[in-house]
């Protein structure tokens, strides 16, 4: 690899080299945004872990946090609601709860309905990390201007929604 080469770059000249006949911009793009995001997935769970949580356990706690006072959603808001995944919720919920960040509690109106609601310290852990998630993403698009961000953020917007076209499509 050329000393000037990232490691993407020097993946493409192989591809070229090898078969010149294809088209390799996808790797471009692709390739640039996988290694950004192992990059990004590193730095984001240090802090996080070493408060003990996962990152999953970290999009529940923010999942509560944004829903406002009281702080609390059922299992299936929480796997609406954006970051989370359906698959495993319950266990999540389960580990918060077993750690005194979350609690669980029964609708008044509806008996059936189970909400897991931020705990005081769940809500002061909450506050402190993501306090401290946002400035580690600043630091980390310290690189970029403004514009650039703002830019950058519309077209991943515009990619993630060429990739779900994509996926209909399949």
């Amino acid at each position: 690899m050329a000393k000037d080469q990232d490691a993407v770059a020097s993946i493409v000249a192989d591809w070229r080299r090898e078969r010149p006949e294809l088209d390799t911009a996808p790797l471009e793009v692709f390739g640039r945004l996988h290694r950004a995001f192992l990059r990004y997935s590193t730095a984001i769970s240090r802090p996080v872990e070493r408060k003990g949580l996962s990152m999953a356990g970290f999009d529940v706690l923010t999942a509560l946090r944004r829903a406002g006072a009281p702080f609390r959603r059922t299992a299936g808001e929480l796997a609406d609601s954006g970051l989370i995944s359906s698959a495993g919720v319950t266990l999540r919920i389960d580990r918060l709860e077993k750690d005194g960040l979350i609690r669980r509690e029964r609708d008044p109106q509806d008996r059936r309905v189970v909400h897991s609601r931020l705990t005081d310290e769940g809500l002061s852990l909450i506050d402190e990390l993501f306090s401290e998630h946002l400035d580690n993403e600043r630091r980390m698009l310290a690189g970029l201007s403004e514009a650039e961000c703002e830019q950058l953020a519309g077209l991943l917007e515009k990619l993630e929604r060429s990739v779900l076209d994509a996926e209909g499509g399949a």
